[in-house]
């Protein structure tokens, strides 16, 4: 791989990656290849028509992963890809995406990144997307990224979505769509600070029988920032939808939270929940007791509160 110290570093961040990863893998840093590595079973081709790959997943594949992080150190910089997935019939994989940029210019950079699952009868995946900022330029990092998610017959997704540090702006747009026995779990883990700005968008359509999904976000909204959680889930027949929203609020901070349920079967069962709040005085003050400021007390509270 061809990478200097920050992008190694940020590297780091959004994929806990500190030497080239076991598996195929795809490293795109500042809009170009840095690395990509394909198996037997998992092959990466580069798009013809847009920028972006396909991962083709074998049908039967089990514990493998594939690692496509995303590093932008160009101060000024505007990176867009099209990435779609392919999980064959019965496969496991674990998918671990992400961006972080690195900005000590004046210009804004940003990166959308549009991520299209296609998930076969009986597979099972594990996505991870993890996104960071850093540098201390007036320029502005931006990420939009968007994720559609098709279902087959009894697959199982879980998503693991977090961004805790350094991104002013992002919009966060989520599709999905499960066919007979299928199940969705999402959990974000969100933190913005200072001025930036965050929206969650999540919209699921529960189309086949004894499908299900789970959507938690948990935010913590610090300074003058504001978040916005949208969630709509569509029961269109006997199925099973829980969406749930967990913020704590801090200083001027602003957190709107929108659910939206959908039952049009009378059998699907459709649930919200939501609270938004500023942290307990009575945890402030067990941790204060145990000799730690408030201001480490309140570090402590929410790392835990996001795990």
């Amino acid at each position: 791989m061809t990478l200097d110290a920050i992008q190694k570093n940020i590297l780091h961040e959004v994929a806990d990656l500190d030497s080239i990863p076991q598996g195929a893998y795809n490293i795109r840093a500042n809009g170009t290849s840095a690395g990509r590595n394909t198996t037997a079973n998992i092959d990466i081709v580069t798009k013809e028509d847009k920028p972006g790959i396909d991962i083709i997943v074998k049908a039967g594949t089990k514990g493998e992963s594939v690692h496509i992080p995303v590093v932008l150190s160009e101060s000024g910089l505007k990176d867009m890809v099209y990435n779609d997935f392919y999980i064959g019939e019965d496969a496991d994989v674990t998918i671990v995406a992400g961006c972080g940029i690195h900005n000590c210019g004046d210009q804004d950079s940003q990166h959308d990144g549009i991520h299209t699952f296609h998930v076969g009868k009986n597979a099972k995946v594990k996505y991870v997307e993890k996104h960071y900022g850093e540098g201390d330029g007036k320029g502005a990092r931006i990420l939009n990224p968007v994720t559609e998610v098709y279902q087959e017959e009894g697959s199982y997704v879980e998503m693991e979505m977090v961004q805790i540090k350094g991104v002013d702006s992002t919009v966060r747009t989520n599709l999905a769509e499960l066919k007979e026995g299928a199940t969705l779990l999402i959990h974000e883990a969100l933190m913005t600070h200072g001025s930036q700005t965050a929206t969650s968008d999540y919209k699921v359509a529960l189309n086949g029988e004894g499908s299900s999904a789970d959507v938690v976000s948990r935010s913590v909204a610090k300074d003058d920032s504001e978040q916005i959680f949208e969630v709509s889930i569509e029961g269109n027949t006997a199925c099973n939808g829980h969406a749930a929203c967990d913020a704590i609020i801090m200083g001027n901070a602003h957190v709107v939270a929108i659910p939206k349920l959908d039952a049009k079967n009378v059998d699907a069962a459709l649930i919200h929940e939501a609270a938004i709040g500023k942290i307990a005085g009575d945890q402030l003050i067990k941790l204060m007791s145990l000799g730690l400021t408030e201001e480490e007390a309140e570090e402590q509270i929410v790392a835990g509160f996001l795990r």
